[in-house]
């Protein structure tokens, strides 16, 4: 009996920028149907607990060793699903999942696979702060621990240099402190002290909180792991909102360019 003919299926799944009501629809109606949910601890624990679901929490950096658990799963028939905050699809388990399927065993060739989206920090920050990335922008993942360096650093003088609007995903942690400064150091360089630049931190949860400043008034401590960078194009604006409102103003970018 093959995987299809056992009925397992893998899906991985978007949770959201944090708040439940980002939860789509679709991922909730697909989490009651699993019998197994995979992922990252703090996404797992995000996922209420139910007679005849099994959670299986691990470790950040073990995704290719958690996307084959999750096939093994599905190949014997279990329904299994991997969480991933914000889109899956973005920074996250999809491709890691299809990463270890092309890689495993002939079997999961045949094996039923979904990727739900949900979404994404960006999207979120974006959203709550007005629209800064309503014209041409890039995302680009400041972490360099799957590409170096040099690598990073090059796509963000290219961005820059062409005056993308740019969301910054994992901007700063404990292990690498230092990178974030030098991040800023090039914006300053090539967009000039007075772009604007976002920093929202946890976004839709009770933590939540956003800062619009300047790159001459940005620090490095600023930004976290928790924190979804965005650095405005040179058409960015910053407008008040009416003298009698207490209401944050708001960032955006037209969608128009010269």
């Amino acid at each position: 009996m093959n995987a299809a003919e056992r009925g397992g299926w893998v899906a991985v799944v978007g949770l959201g920028p944090g708040g439940e009501a980002q939860v789509t629809p679709e991922v909730t109606a697909l989490l009651a149907e699993a019998t197994d949910v995979i992922g990252y601890a703090p996404y797992v624990a995000r996922v209420a607990v139910r007679e005849g679901l099994v959670h299986h929490a691990s470790d950040n950096r073990v995704e290719l060793e958690r996307a084959a658990h999750a096939l093994s799963l599905a190949a014997e028939g279990r329904r299994a699903v991997v969480v991933s905050s914000g889109d899956p699809g973005v920074f996250a388990m999809a491709s890691a999942l299809f990463e270890a399927w092309e890689q495993g065993a002939p079997a999961w060739r045949d094996l039923d696979i979904r990727v739900l989206p949900g979404i994404t920090a960006m999207l979120a920050a974006s959203a709550r702060a007005g629209a800064p990335l309503g014209h041409d922008f890039c995302a680009i993942n400041l972490s360099d621990n799957l590409k170096p360096w040099a690598l990073i650093e090059r796509r963000l003088r290219l961005a820059a240099e062409a005056d993308f609007a740019m969301a910054f995903y994992n901007p700063r942690s404990k292990a690498r402190p230092d990178g974030f400064a030098q991040v800023l150091d090039i914006l300053r360089e090539i967009c000039g002290p007075e772009r604007l630049i976002l920093f929202a931190r946890a976004v839709c949860t009770a933590e939540e909180r956003l800062n619009v400043v300047t790159l001459a008034d940005a620090r490095p401590e600023m930004a976290d792991m928790r924190t979804m960078v965005i650095v405005g194009s040179s058409t960015t604006r910053l407008v008040e909102r009416g003298s009698g409102s207490a209401r944050p103003p708001v960032l955006y970018t037209p969608r128009w360019a010269g």
